[in-house]
């Protein structure tokens, strides 16, 4: 069965850095693009940055510079680096990825349980 296991996340200080990962666990035959979510109350979830299989990135524009996604092929493992954190950077963040579970299997988007960041004095 394939999950997405993040780590990571916490309350942390406004100017703060946090990390953030999230793995692929379970049988897959490839996984795509792979990207953070992220979702505070009363909000809809939105996209925070996402990076494709050769580790070329997209951000949101409010990441400005803040924010540096990456990933590990080899351990199905994509990260998120946030750093000069704000409070209204609080939510819970999601991983999301790609996965294709067999040759032949269609392309799913498959998502993590969410993990809680909190940016608060």
């Amino acid at each position: 069965q394939i999950q997405l296991v993040e780590s990571g996340g916490g309350l942390v200080q406004p100017g703060g850095s946090l990390p953030l990962s999230c793995k692929v666990s379970g049988i897959s035959f490839s996984v795509g693009a792979m990207g953070w979510y992220r979702q505070a109350p009363g909000n809809q979830r939105e996209l925070v940055a996402t990076v494709n299989f050769y580790n070329t990135s997209t951000y949101a524009d409010f990441t400005k510079g803040r924010f540096t996604i990456s990933r590990d092929n080899d351990k199905n493992t994509v990260y998120l680096q946030m750093n000069s954190l704000k409070p209204e950077d609080t939510a819970v963040y999601y991983c999301n990825a790609e996965i294709r579970e067999k040759p032949i299997s269609p392309t799913r988007a498959y998502w993590g349980q969410g993990t809680q960041v909190t940016v608060s004095t």
